[in-house]
């Protein structure tokens, strides 16, 4: 089925918030520190305040004291921790207006001492980056699955490390003596920008009655209108959150600005709108961290992985972090492996936030992992499927967490993945095939929706989530077959905090698999409701009954039957005798369902200039049961072409002053048309026992294994290991000839 907004947004009728225009509307600029690490001595704002237009000038002291740390403060308080931080905010009637006034604010910074890098940051004598009680966010953890600290047993934090997740099994020392070959190898990757087209904006305004209305691209309204209801000490119903079309989130849009904008339209009692420039954007939101692991990765003679012990660390900038555990549970957990130890530590450095990221951990611990796996093929000349197949996870296997794997698709993946043309062509001069996998545990949230049908026959189902990927199209086809009538006439509508049935937040590849079983019962109560009434119309039992055409009908009496729309008016009309077709459904889905994926990278090389082109590519991937297939699709092909273009030259680059150098799209490379190939989908269908209709969460895990398959495939043309991405095309020159 073709997504339902599809229409909207491609003649433009869709309305995003930059697009509203409220009565009396104002408008926010920033002020952003330049220092990634500074105490303010003094903030003038005179000038700002009598400048044409300005209505007013609000620094950090101005707001009320809320119960954030420093660098999570509206509006910083005597120091800023990284560059970009918000440092005074000026309301004026024109965006203009606004902007101009921002220049004539002068503030007097302390410099102090740079925290660039976890190297620096976790020596003894470094300086404290953030307060002593600053710990990563255990919600972001949890939206995505997992815990934020999953310490099994003590461990000495170095200096400016918030927490240390820890996984052990057997001994890993005594498996790595043992092993016939062992890898160890240091893999990085740089910090990204989920780089979405829409940049943030927020619209607030104060409601005569008090509370605030609050217009957002937000893909978690729920999880907003909870924050907003505790920095205000304020009631529910006092904070109404309306979900705007996201231009695109990726995990990056959930909670940002609207805190600070609450408090200034609440301040000057007016209506506010505070969008990012591109620049701020790069700045102020919340990206991927950069990460670093050192890998020992042992195996017997005959391919028999024995033992693998890893430490590594994220560069989290000025915050706590919440990576490590998730990918802990990846390194430990995709293979059958006795004996590990593994130890991930969360640092606080100068430098912007981070935060959720497609499949945050998996491409920081898939690129590791599978480089690894890659290298110790290489060492045992064996099939890197092979390899993978000899000792994947199977039903029953334990994860990292000592829990057994439910059924997966990874075997099945790779057995694809083993036959598909990408990875069996012949190789030509200069080429090279890689292979590498990649899996996500998926989250999963209690949620409920509504469901009515309405005076012209169509049914009409009601949620709290966002649509960030066409899920709402996929739900729709839901409450169809369970309702028994086209997709077509089935209309999916996301609802204010004030209306809406709780949904979870559009996260961690969870809006399906935990909000569909809602739609479905929701859905099929409605059946039940509609007839109901049809029973007693035609004088059936409703197991006599079928809904066909718009019409409920007496199954093998075609000629004795009611319109839909008939069935609905008699529900509604004035002393009617029937009750209005109005069901809810409810879900918890108790268990995850993990979701395996194997991408396949050929490349052709110039081995004199260290040139490379991606020629060939396939995405193979479990996806339970496909509910829109085309869509399904589309999620994995996007998920590669992001996953790709880690590879290809996406960075966050900070020099050793804590500033960003890779700040806008001149500098930071997304990748283009010329260089993302034909990609080949293919889905795998092992349904979940659990999930609605059998699916599983589809997004996050094709945007995990790019990484490594190109890398892995630029070893096999030219023989050079790259254990760094964005790939250094001036590494690939030390080929003298395709290998």
């Amino acid at each position: 089925m073709r997504r339902q907004e599809g229409k909207a947004k491609a003649n433009g009728s869709t309305r995003f918030t930059a697009d509203l225009d409220l009565p009396g509307l104002l408008h926010v600029q920033v002020v952003l520190s330049h220092l990634p690490s500074a105490r303010i001595r003094s903030i003038e704002v005179a000038a700002a305040r009598s400048a044409p237009g300005v209505v007013a000038v609000v620094v950090g002291a101005d707001l009320p004291q809320v119960e954030a740390s420093g660098p999570d403060k509206p509006l910083a308080v005597e120091r800023v921790f990284y560059a970009g931080q918000p440092v005074a905010a000026v309301i004026a009637a024109t965006e203009a207006a606004a902007w101009d006034a921002t220049s004539l604010i002068e503030v007097d910074y302390e410099p102090l001492q740079v925290v660039a890098g976890p190297d620096g940051a976790m020596r003894k004598d470094a300086p404290e980056v953030l307060e002593p009680d600053s710990e990563g966010s255990e919600a972001d953890a949890s939206m995505h699955g997992a815990a934020t600290d999953a310490e099994s047993e003590p461990v000495t934090r170095p200096r400016n490390v918030s927490s240390v997740a820890t996984f052990k099994r057997g001994n890993a020392e005594a498996g790595l003596a043992g092993a016939d070959v062992v890898v160890k190898a240091t893999y990085r990757l740089a910090g990204v920008h989920q780089s979405f087209l829409e940049p943030h904006v927020t619209v607030v305004r104060p409601e005569p009655g008090g509370g605030v209305t609050i217009w957002a691209p937000t893909q978690g309204p729920f999880a907003l209108r909870n924050e907003i209801i505790k920095l205000l000490d304020a009631a529910p119903h006092e904070v109404r959150v309306v979900p705007m079309p996201v231009g695109g989130g990726f995990g990056g849009k959930v909670i940002l600005l609207e805190p600070l904008l609450v408090l200034l339209a609440l301040k000057v009692n007016r209506p506010l709108r505070l969008s990012l420039t591109r620049q701020q954007e790069f700045v102020v939101g919340r990206p991927a961290p950069a990460a670093r692991l050192d890998i020992e990765l042992g195996a017997k003679r005959d391919g028999t992985l024995v033992a693998l012990r890893a430490r590594y660390d994220y560069d989290n900038g000025a915050t706590g972090g919440w990576h490590a555990g998730l990918t802990g549970m990846f390194l430990g957990g995709t293979y059958r492996i006795p004996n590990f130890d593994l130890v991930g530590y969360e640092v606080a450095t100068n430098k912007t936030p981070v935060d959720a990221y497609r499949a945050p951990g998996g491409p920081q611990a898939y690129f590791a992992l599978e480089s690894a796996m890659d290298e110790l093929a290489l060492e045992l000349r064996m099939d890197p499927i092979e390899l993978r197949l000899q000792n994947a996870s199977r039903e029953g296997d334990l994860a990292a967490d000592e829990r057994p794997w439910p059924r997966i698709g990874m075997v099945e993946c790779l057995e694809a993945a083993r036959q598909h043309p990408v990875y069996t062509a012949p190789l030509g001069p200069g080429e090279g095939v890689g292979v590498a996998l990649g899996s996500w545990g998926g989250a999963r949230s209690p949620s409920a929706a509504g469901c009515r049908v309405e005076p012209d026959g169509t049914v009409s189902v009601l949620i709290g989530t966002p649509d960030i990927s066409g899920s709402s199209t996929g739900l729709a086809l839901i409450a169809a077959e369970a309702f028994g009538i086209s997709a077509e006439k089935v209309r999916v509508d996301v609802g204010d905090t004030t209306v809406a049935p709780h949904g979870p937040t559009a996260a961690g590849s969870q809006t399906t698999y935990s909000l569909g079983g809602a739609v479905y019962e929701a859905a099929l109560e409605a059946r039940r409701q509609l007839l109901e009434i049809a029973t007693e119309e035609l004088e059936a039992g409703p197991e006599d009954l079928e809904i066909v055409d718009g019409r409920v009908t007496v199954k093998g009496v075609p000629d004795r039957f009611v319109e839909i729309t008939k069935l609905v008016a008699l529900s509604t009309e004035f002393m009617g005798r029937y009750r209005p077709i109005q069901a809810m459904g409810r879900s918890a889905v108790e268990r995850a369902s993990p979701a395996f994926t194997v991408h396949i990278a050929r490349v052709r090389t110039d081995p004199e200039t260290g040139a490379f082109q991606v020629t060939g590519y396939a995405a193979i991937q479990d996806v339970g049961r496909a509910i829109n297939p085309p869509e399904v699709r589309a999620q994995v092909h996007g998920g590669a072409v992001q996953s790709v273009g880690r590879a290809l030259g996406e960075q966050l680059f900070y020099d050793t002053e804590g500033q960003l150098r890779s700040g806008s799209f001149l500098d930071y490379e997304l990748p283009t048309a010329d260089q993302v190939p034909d990609i080949d989908v293919q889905l795998i269908e092992i349904p979940s026992p659990v999930g609605p209709l059998g699916a599983k969460g589809v997004g996050e895990p094709p945007a995990i294994p790019g990484p490594a398959a190109i890398t892995n495939a630029l070893a096999r043309a030219t023989g050079v290991r790259v254990r760094e991405v964005p790939v250094d095309r001036s590494v690939l020159v030390r080929a003298s000839a395709p290998h």
